[in-house]
């Protein structure tokens, strides 16, 4: 069902060369200097960087649960997700496509070939 905070923050440390650093005081993880994941403890939200066709896709689920940021940057990909109402599947989908949108081309194709 759900996922819990904790879960969240293990999925996307388990990136290679991923870390977490503060964001505007929330928890961000990036593979390098870039970020492809932001997390809001007392929201249980996440926000993920997702290219616009993948946002449009993941959507789809339900535009209560999954949606764009909205502003200029949900128009460039960034996304919600409301981690107390979506399966941990659905969340480890999209923090693998984040992860490999702004990942080295190398580690991406890692990540892909363990799917």
């Amino acid at each position: 069902m759900a996922i819990n905070i904790a879960a969240f923050r293990k999925i996307a440390l388990s990136f290679p060369e991923t870390i977490e650093l503060a964001h505007f005081e929330k928890p961000a993880f990036r593979v390098g200097k870039k970020i492809f994941a932001t997390v809001d403890i007392k929201k249980k939200q996440a926000c993920l960087k997702l290219n616009p066709a993948e946002q449009d896709l993941l959507s789809i689920f339900d535009k209560t649960i999954v949606f764009p940021v909205p502003n200029k940057w949900g128009k460039q990909g960034w996304t919600y997700i409301k981690l107390d109402k979506v399966h941990k599947e659905v969340v480890i989908d999209a923090l693998t496509t984040a992860y490999c949108e702004v990942a080295p081309k190398k580690l991406s194709n890692i990540v892909k070939s363990n799917k």
